[in-house]
């Protein structure tokens, strides 16, 4: 275990014993971090954290801090993350509230660029990518490989679908369906994430039905639970586009163009 003499750890922390942790990093009591993790200085974790092997943490990440919820009243929630993620400088990641599962989960392999936000009992499954600036809010779901640019927003309780594409400072507040690009003010779907899907190693064949998926769902001009309907009843479609329509009715049975929204824990009135 490489731990600087600038650094504090503490006692009851569990480190692997090849963690690093650089100067003026700081480790508290409830966390546990996996092997060949690595603090560069002034990365900070807390909480109840688990951290899995082989992240890097850039200077003055900060995980595991408490929501920012006025509602919080210090308990034992959790951050969970997997493996070989990068915490570029200043991203922060805050634990969750019992408002649902108490935990803020991260999967492995993202990579969340300097300043990105993930707010409290968010949920962000593997291969994710977080431009410079991007903030999720609170009970936000982003799906395996999807691809959010710099500066963009993304509004509590949203869904960002598998292999979408968000551009930069895009303000999202309704679900953003998976393998679509997104982007624009307002925000609109504006065509399919060619690029992520090949890079993905979905096939052409794929491909070009989601293409064809997405000018019968954004073009015709009808309803598009009529389109959803028709669709579903068909014989052909891949599963990538069955799975685009599953993601398109989930939005619409919620609230405000947000599925998350219709199971949402509300006081009572």
């Amino acid at each position: 275990m490489a731990i600087s003499k600038l650094a504090v750890v503490h006692p009851k922390a569990e480190l692997a014993p090849d963690v690093e942790v650089g100067p003026f990093g700081y480790v508290g009591p409830d966390v546990v971090i996996g092997a060949g993790t690595v603090l560069h200085n002034g990365a900070t974790v807390v909480g109840h954290t688990r951290i899995g092997q082989r992240n890097v943490l850039y200077p003055h990440a900060c995980i595991g801090a408490p929501p920012q919820d006025i509602s919080y009243r210090n308990e034992p929630t959790q951050v969970v993350i997997g493996d070989d993620n990068v915490f570029r400088e200043c991203v922060t990641v805050h634990r969750g509230t019992p408002k649902e599962s108490g935990v803020t989960q991260v999967g492995s392999r993202c990579y969340f660029m300097a300043c990105a936000h993930v707010a409290h009992d968010g949920l962000v499954e593997d291969d994710v990518i977080f431009g410079n600036n991007v903030l999720i809010g609170g009970h936000v779901h982003v799906e395996a490989r999807a691809n959010i640019n710099g500066g963009a927003a993304i509004h509590p309780f949203t869904t960002v679908g598998r292999l979408a594409y968000v551009g930069g400072l895009t303000r999202i507040v309704q679900d953003v369906p998976p393998f679509m690009i997104v982007e624009g003010h307002p925000s609109r779907v504006r065509g399919i994430n060619a690029v992520g899907m090949r890079r993905a190693g979905i096939s052409e064949e794929v491909m070009q039905a989601m293409g064809k998926a997405y000018r019968r769902i954004y073009r015709r001009g009808r309803p598009q639970a009529e389109i959803l309907e028709e669709m579903e009843k068909e014989d052909g479609w891949p599963e990538e586009v069955r799975y685009l329509c599953a993601a398109l009715r989930a939005t619409g049975s919620g609230r405000h163009g947000r599925y998350r929204e219709a199971t949402r824990k509300r006081p009572p009135a």
